[in-house]
């Protein structure tokens, strides 16, 4: 295991509010729920907790509010050995919640969500030594200015850069020309290349491949995921588990790619890692209440190689 690393990330968290149900209900009707929890969120926030778990050193960088959700998302966070001296607090504002339904059956879900009310993290909040002794910076974009400015920074110390690309917003094909890694979802490749009239995972990753990353990787949920790398592209299978909730997949997802190649490891390794480790999460209601130690990762690759 890896323990003298260390991974920076800027982005969003949130606090989400989870709550299973045996299937939705129809309008105006009501509904008992299975199960309620309250968990951390968030892209980043969730990638590094899942980073932690593994031993990685973390640095996060975002904003909360000064309210009840905000204590709540920086005890989340801090209980998980995460360093928040950047998470700043916003006076006389709210921070991003959640509300998410999950169909326990089926594993879907739906989210309702509210951002923060005040301004996103800006470069000039960033400390001067954010990157000091960083081995890799984590951005989801969703600060574009901030994320830029860390991402230039990054690339000036030969600090590999990956985007969490969840969603096209403005700036993230210029952010994604400064990353080594783009992991995308596939609602971000569809939306890139909306002009098209089919979507063909395999045309897209090579697209977004000639961006300049070393590495592109679109998820493609239960059907797995395709990444190009070098010269080529293949495909990686999803994991079979027994689904409860896909919330926070992609986000560990990000966490097991970082933790991947750190070690050094081959790409084709480090995707199928992710993979797992992802997997493995959907076990339990929540994006972060599944997350799975590094001998369950290896015991479910090793039973399906």
């Amino acid at each position: 295991m890896i323990v003298s690393m260390k991974v920076v990330g800027i982005g969003q968290c949130a606090l989400d509010h989870l709550f299973a149900l045996d299937s939705f209900p129809a309008l105006d009707t009501k509904k008992e729920v299975l199960e309620w929890t309250i968990s951390g969120g968030g892209p980043v926030a969730t990638a590094l907790v899942s980073l932690s778990r593994l031993g990685i050193a973390c640095d996060f960088h975002g904003i909360i509010g000064d309210d009840e959700s905000g204590s709540k998302i920086a005890e989340s966070l801090r209980s998980e050995n995460i360093n928040i001296n950047g998470l700043l607090i916003r006076p006389q504002s709210n921070s991003q919640v959640a509300f998410i339904a999950v169909e326990k059956k089926r594993g879907r879900r739906t989210i309702f969500w509210k951002r923060p009310s005040s301004g996103p993290l800006s470069p000039h909040e960033l400390p001067d030594d954010f990157l000091d002794n960083a081995d890799f910076l984590l951005v989801d974009g969703l600060m574009a200015e901030a994320s830029i400015y860390a991402a230039r920074k990054a690339k000036e110390k030969n600090i590999p850069v990956m985007l969490d690309a969840g969603r096209v917003r403005e700036g993230m094909v210029e952010l994604a020309r400064l990353c080594d890694y783009v992991v995308s979802s596939e609602e971000f490749a569809k939306e890139l290349f909306r002009d098209d009239k089919l979507f063909h995972p395999e045309k897209a990753v090579i697209d977004m491949k000639s961006f300049g990353p070393k590495a592109v990787t679109i998820t493609l949920g239960e059907r797995g995921c395709i990444t190009a790398a070098g010269d080529e592209h293949f495909y990686t299978p999803a994991f079979k588990v027994e689904v409860v909730d896909t919330t926070g997949a992609g986000d560990v997802f990000h966490g097991g790619y970082i933790y991947g190649l750190l070690q050094k490891w081959d790409i084709k390794d480090v995707v199928r890692f992710a993979a797992a480790f992802a997997g493995l999460k959907c076990r339990k209601l929540g994006g972060r209440a599944g997350i799975p130690d590094l001998d369950e990762v290896k015991k479910l690759m090793n039973h399906n190689y």
